[in-house]
C-alpha cells in the first residue's frame, strides 16, 4: 500500500489542528481546545502504563499517517492516552466539561487517577463533568499585612507540590476497539481489508475539547422548525427549570464571498438584524412565530441564527425552515418533495475516508472542498455512508445547500457475503421478498448487539436532526446487520417525524418507510413506482479507473474498469442518460457511487488524494 498526502496534510500545522468550533448547533464562547500532541502507548493488559511509547497527534488515530504512529490496535490490546495540562479551577457556581467527538470503539477517561466517565460507542460524542477531579491550588499561611490570602482552599484535593502554586491536572484516555470481530457499530472498517472494506481505524478520531459553563446551563438545544405554521419551537434542557431569553435573527446566508463567487448561492449575505425574541422558562417548548418567511433551498440556503440567554449562560445556535415530504405528482406518482416541491435528488456515494486522516479529515477545508466539488459537478445531495462525521460537516451542507442522506452505522458479526451480497443481488435482480427473520444469515444473533443498535440509532438521531440539510435517515444497508426491520422502522420515527426513512437501502426491503431503495451495479436501469412509496436507485455506478501517483493500492476494486479517462467519462454520462430515461417513470433520487477512491475501491469521481478529478461535468 502506497502513502498518500491530500494537500491539507502536506500543509498541516502540529500546533493548530481543526481549531474551529466543534459543535455548531450549541455554540458557548467558553472554548478549550486539546487537540494535538498527547502521549500515548500501547499494553496487552489493563493498567495506566508507567512509561508511554511516544507522542501522537490528536484527533488522528494511530493507525493514520498524521498521527505519527502508524500502529494498528488489536482487539486484545488496549490504547492509552494521556496529557498533561494547566487549566484553572473553575469560579465558584461554574464548572468544567470535557468533551470528546468521538473515541473508536469504547473507552475510559480518567482525570488525576479518577474515572470521570465511559463510554462505547464509537461514533458518538460524550462529554464528562470533571470539576470534581481537579487539583485545586494550595495556600501557605502569610501574614496578614502582605494582602496575601491564608489558609488551604476548602475544597482542596491532595497533590504534591509547593504550596502556593496550581498543580497540573492529567487527563488518561483507554481506548477498547474489537473492530469487526464483535457485533458492535464497525461501519466500513476491517482488519483485514480489501475490496469494497477499508483499514480499521481507532481511538480518538474527533476533536476534544474543554468548556466552562455556570452550574445549571444551558446542556441542549432542540429546534422543531415549522415552515406551513410559519414559526419554530424551542426546547432549551438545563439541569433544573430557569428563566430563558430567545432572540432569532433575520435569516442569512452562511457563505462566504469567494463560495458566493462560485455560484453557491444566488443572494449575497445579509447583516444580522433581530427578528423575534421571546422569554419562558428552560424545559419546555417555546412556540416563536415568524414574520419573515425564507425556505431552505439548495440554491438559497437560509438560516435563522438565534442566542438562547439563560442566567450566566449563553449559547448560539440556528435552525431553517423546510419540509422534506413524498407526495404524489400530477399523474399519482409518488415523488419526493422539498418545501412541497418536486425535488430530484441527484447524489454520491461518500465514505468519509482520507488516506492521511482515515476517518478524520485533515482540516475544516476539506471537508469543504468535498461538499463544494459536488455541487459543482452538479449534485444537490450526499449520501452520507455508514459514517457519522463530526458535526462541522452537517452545519456546511447546512450552511452550503447540500442535501443528506444519514446512515446508521452497521453492526453485527461477521458478514456472510454469498447470502449479503451475492444471493442478495439476485434475490433483488428478481424482486423476491426476502424477510429479515434470520438472524445468522443477517450476523444479528447478539441481543446484546441489537439492544445497542437501537441505543445507537436513538443517540444518531438525538444529535443530527437539528441540522436542516438531513432528508432522510438510512437504517439498514445491504442486509448489514438487519433486524426487526419493521420496528427499527416505527424506532426511527417516534425520534424524528419530520424526515423520510429509508429503511433498507439495497435489499431486504420489508415494504415500509418512505422509499422503494434499490442497489444496481450490473443488471439495466429499469423501475416500476409504487403508490405510496417514492423509488430511489440509492446505489449505482462504481466504475474504476486508476490513476499512477494518485492511487493508495495496486490493487483495483470497483463495477467495471476502465483504462482510460474518456472511456470512464463516456461510461459515466450514458449511465446517468439511462438515470433521467427513468424519471418520468416514477424514479425519485439516484446515488453515483462514490465521491472519491478509497484505497483498492478506485471507483471515485476524484482519486483518494482529492488531487484528480477523474470524472468532469
Amino acid at each position: 500500500m502506497e502513502q498518500l498526502y491530500t494537500r491539507w496534510g502536506k500543509a498541516l500545522d502540529a500546533n493548530n489542528i481543526l481549531q474551529e468550533y466543534p459543535r455548531p448547533l450549541l455554540r458557548r464562547d467558553s472554548y478549550i481546545n486539546l487537540n494535538g500532541y498527547w502521549d500515548y502507548a500501547f499494553t496487552n493488559t489493563f493498567k495506566i502504563p508507567e512509561k508511554y511509547d511516544g507522542k501522537i497527534l490528536v484527533p488522528f488515530s494511530p493507525e493514520t499517517v498524521l498521527s505519527g504512529v502508524e500502529r494498528q490496535l488489536k482487539p486484545d490490546e488496549y490504547l492509552w492516552y494521556r496529557l498533561r495540562l494547566d487549566c484553572h479551577m473553575p469560579d465558584v457556581g461554574m464548572r468544567l466539561i470535557l468533551h470528546f467527538g468521538a473515541v473508536d470503539q469504547a473507552c475510559r477517561v480518567y482525570v488525576n487517577g479518577k474515572e470521570a466517565a465511559r463510554h462505547a460507542g464509537g461514533y458518538l460524542p460524550f462529554s464528562a463533568d470533571i470539576t470534581k477531579y481537579l487539583r485545586r491550588r494550595k495556600y501557605v499561611s502569610m501574614p496578614e499585612e502582605t494582602g496575601a490570602r491564608t489558609g488551604v482552599s476548602d475544597c482542596c484535593l491532595e497533590a504534591e507540590g509547593p504550596c502556593g502554586l496550581e498543580m497540573g491536572n492529567e487527563i488518561v484516555v483507554a481506548v477498547k476497539d474489537l473492530s469487526d470481530t464483535s457485533y458492535h457499530a464497525k461501519g466500513k472498517q476491517k482488519l483485514k481489508k480489501g475490496g469494497m472494506f477499508y483499514t480499521a481505524q481507532s481511538g480518538i478520531w474527533q476533536t476534544v475539547w474543554m468548556e466552562y459553563v455556570p452550574e445549571n446551563y444551558i446542556e441542549e438545544l432542540i429546534t422543531e422548525p415549522e415552515l406551513d405554521q410559519k414559526r419554530v419551537r424551542i426546547f432549551v434542557r438545563s439541569q433544573n427549570p430557569a428563566p430563558v431569553r430567545i432572540r432569532i435573527q433575520a435569516p442569512r446566508i452562511h457563505q462566504s464571498e469567494e463560495e458566493r463567487a462560485q455560484g453557491m448561492s444566488k443572494r449575497p449575505e445579509e447583516q444580522p438584524r433581530a427578528a423575534a425574541e421571546v422569554t419562558g422558562m428552560s424545559n419546555e417548548y417555546l412556540e416563536i412565530p415568524l414574520t419573515e418567511i425564507c425556505p431552505w433551498t439548495c440554491g438559497e440556503p437560509w438560516l435563522y441564527d438565534f442566542t438562547v440567554t439563560m442566567g450566566e449562560d449563553r449559547a448560539e445556535s440556528y435552525f431553517a425552515l423546510r419540509t422534506f415530504t413524498v407526495e404524489p405528482d400530477e399523474e399519482g406518482t409518488p415523488r419526493i418533495c422539498l418545501n412541497g416541491n418536486v425535488q430530484f435528488q441527484n447524489g454520491v456515494l461518500d465514505q468519509g475516508y482520507w488516506p492521511d486522516g482515515l476517518y478524520t479529515a485533515p482540516s475544516d477545508d476539506a471537508l469543504i472542498f468535498d461538499i463544494l466539488e459536488m455541487k459543482k459537478l452538479g449534485f444537490n445531495m450526499i449520501r452520507k455512508h455508514i459514517k457519522i462525521e463530526p458535526q462541522r460537516w452537517y452545519y456546511h451542507c447546512d450552511r452550503l445547500g447540500m442535501v443528506v442522506w444519514q446512515d446508521m452505522v452497521n453492526g453485527g458479526t461477521y458478514y456472510k457475503h454469498w447470502f449479503v451480497t451475492y444471493a442478495a443481488t439476485l434475490i433483488s435482480w428478481k424482486k423476491w421478498k426476502m424477510a429479515d427473520i434470520y438472524p445468522r444469515l443477517l450476523s444479528r444473533t447478539h441481543k446484546e448487539g441489537r439492544l445497542e443498535f437501537v441505543r445507537e440509532m436513538k443517540e444518531t438521531i438525538r444529535i443530527l436532526k437539528g441540522h436542516p440539510s438531513i432528508a432522510v435517515w438510512v437504517i439498514f444497508n445491504e442486509g448489514w446487520g438487519q433486524f426487526q426491520t419493521e420496528d427499527m422502522t416505527r424506532i426511527a420515527r417516534s425520534c424524528d417525524s419530520t424526515r423520510l426513512i429509508d429503511q433498507a437501502s439495497g435489499w431486504f426491503d420489508q415494504k415500509g418507510g418512505d422509499l422503494q431503495s434499490v442497489h444496481n451495479y450490473f443488471f439495466k436501469l429499469e423501475f416500476s413506482a409504487e403508490e405510496e412509496r417514492a423509488t430511489v436507485l440509492s446505489e449505482f455506478g462504481g466504475y474504476s479507473l486508476r490513476v499512477a501517483g494518485h492511487s493508495a493500492c495496486r490493487k483495483l476494486y470497483g463495477y467495471g474498469t476502465h483504462r482510460t479517462q474518456d472511456s470512464l467519462n463516456a461510461a459515466y454520462q450514458e449511465q446517468m442518460k439511462r438515470v433521467k430515461e427513468q424519471i418520468p417513470k416514477g424514479l425519485c433520487a439516484s446515488v453515483y457511487t462514490q465521491l472519491s477512491d478509497v484505497e483498492e475501491e478506485m471507483n471515485g469521481i476524484f482519486t483518494y488524494d482529492r488531487e484528480v478529478k477523474k470524472i468532469l461535468p
